[in-house]
């Protein structure tokens, strides 16, 4: 297995040379958060601050918040999303406890799998010599990996906007593969979510570049679908199949 593939343990080292110089002190009182996220906008990924966890709830104020600290904090976050390092760095200092989101579909897309699965199709991609991009691992579960975006062929019939798939308010519906792309975010690391010691972290750092997803899809979705029998064998259920 790779040794880039391994979790949280090897945060800092997963981060480019130059990013690990950048203002020590600073990096050392919030534990790299505003470099790791300048990091991440330097690569190309927009940013925009996003709700965070108040114990076991969510920041906002819905009542029972359906993405606890998963959210952006505005309605305007797709044209708020900014790769902007002044930008950033403001909503960085003056929002401390801030989660942020990545706006999907405009440089970038991310291909959102059960974590299980996601180790094991990263370490084939990985062993076969693959280009993997950027991939993190939410504690919830959930493995990211980071893509260059499909962009808008031509041929709108050739293209499914995010809701048909994977739309953050419904994702609980898509066990399976999600597409984030146009019109959907993810949690971009460092993020907390609610719970003790969860969070949203790099398995292989934004300084890897993007890789065309269509090359990572094959691997992913046999993957999942491995996974998805042996959830349903385990459950004695069918397996929801994606829409």
């Amino acid at each position: 297995m790779s040794a880039e593939f391994g979790g949280r343990s090897g945060l800092q080292g997963k981060i480019s040379q130059w990013l690990r110089g950048r203002r020590p002190k600073e990096a050392a009182g919030d534990g790299g958060r505003e470099d790791l996220l300048l990091a991440a906008a330097g690569a190309g990924l927009p940013l925009a601050p996003a709700a965070h966890p108040a114990g076991y709830r969510c920041s906002c104020d819905r009542v029972g918040c359906p993405t606890p600290a998963r959210h952006p904090v505005s309605f305007a976050w797709q044209t708020q999303s900014t790769t902007d390092h002044a930008q950033i760095e403001r909503w960085a200092r003056h929002q401390p406890e801030a989660n942020f989101i990545t706006a999907t579909g405009m440089v970038h897309d991310v291909l959102d799998v059960p974590l299980q699965a996601g180790r094991e199709a990263l370490r084939r991609l990985l062993d076969a010599g693959i280009e993997v991009g950027p991939v993190a691992e939410s504690d919830d579960g959930r493995m990211l990996l980071f893509a260059l975006t499909r962009g808008t062929p031509e041929d709108e019939d050739e293209w499914w906007p995010c809701e048909l798939d994977c739309h953050p308010e419904t994702m609980d519906e898509h066990p399976g593969l999600r597409w984030h792309c146009r019109g959907s975010y993810v949690l971009v690391p460092p993020a907390r979510l609610p719970g003790e010691d969860r969070t949203v972290h790099w398995v292989r750092g934004p300084e890897h570049p993007l890789p065309d997803p269509l090359t990572l899809l094959e691997t992913l979705t046999d993957a999942c679908a491995r996974h998805a029998g042996e959830v349903s064998d385990h459950a004695g259920t069918a397996w929801p199949s994606r829409r």
